[in-house]
């Protein structure tokens, strides 16, 4: 998914860190919903001031909430993206690169308070409040029980799945996620040369993960692989320990090259390889089967 950044003051200037992981989160969103397209979202942040505006115009509510949803797509009774396949067309944006599916206005003042008042930290709601707003652009909404009851689960398995779930689950992704991870961050690839996108999702011990997608250069020599891309983050934020790697592409197997198979034994000589392409076609093998007789740290006096 494709976020838009926008602010009024220096809300968004303020909290950047505590959005770093929106791409993630974003992604999350769409894999547990099941609608793999691209799809492009606007974030407008600002202050209790201008969205209790906001409310009192659209709403006819006059007081500031934390996060208001306006999806650009009106979805039938009881279907939400995954099943609207149609109406999603509708909002393909060539300019934006995806199905635009609305915009998302965040408090960045509500946020604080309420991250102090809950205990917990600002980044925390700051993912809550995203995935939440997310989720109405996606059709889902909190009008009765039943409503909020399948709304609330559905943010919960995309917080789990990025690794910042709110009700302490220690939950691992299953290989399905982490094939749609890839496929995802496969939407994100550079790849004006080959024309080949490869995206990779890397799970961690830990049950974290990180994406990846294959950057190619106009010197060819210093083009990076999805497979190192995902690695590369992962490792810089501090994670080594490494079980499963999900790669993706559209056409055809998309295989480890020898220098992203030699760059997984470094950190993770037993790692899971899933490869998934086209639609559905999965294949399920390890490094030692790709890599025989491997070299390693432990190989070194």
């Amino acid at each position: 998914m494709i976020i838009e950044w926008r602010q009024q003051g220096n809300w968004f200037h303020d909290m950047a860190n505590q959005c770093l992981q929106f791409p993630l989160l974003a992604d999350s969103c769409q894999a547990v919903e099941g609608y793999m397209t691209q799809c492009v979202v606007s974030i407008l942040f600002t202050n209790d001031t201008s969205i209790r505006r906001l409310n009192a115009k659209y709403r006819n509510v006059d007081q500031a909430t934390d996060v208001l949803s306006f999806p650009s797509v009106h979805y039938p009774v009881g279907k939400t993206a995954k099943n609207s396949p149609s109406r999603l067309r509708k909002e393909i944006d060539p300019d934006r690169g995806g199905m635009f599916l609305g915009e998302i206005v965040l408090s960045g003042e509500r946020a604080r308070a309420q991250a102090k008042q809950y205990g917990h930290s600002l980044q925390r709601e700051m993912s809550y409040l995203l995935v939440h707003g997310i989720f109405h652009l996606l059709g889902y909404d909190h009008n009765d029980t039943l409503q909020q009851k399948e709304m609330r689960l559905m943010e919960e398995r995309a917080l789990q799945l990025a690794g910042v779930s709110m009700e302490g689950d220690t939950a691992m992704p299953s290989d399905n996620d982490l094939m749609a991870m890839a496929r995802l961050a496969m939407q994100r690839s550079y790849s004006p040369y080959s024309h080949f996108k490869v995206g990779a999702c890397l799970l961690t011990a830990d049950g974290r993960v990180f994406q990846g997608c294959n950057i190619e250069n106009a010197s060819f020599g210093l083009s990076n692989c999805a497979e190192r891309t995902a690695v590369f983050k992962a490792v810089s934020d501090g994670a080594k320990d490494f079980v499963a790697i999900a790669i993706a592409a559209e056409t055809s197997p998309p295989y480890p090259c020898g220098a992203c198979r030699q760059v997984l034994n470094e950190f993770a000589p037993h790692i899971r390889i899933l490869i998934t392409w086209e639609k559905d076609k999965v294949e399920r093998t390890t490094l030692p089967d790709l890599l025989p007789h491997s070299f390693g740290p432990n190989d070194l006096p």
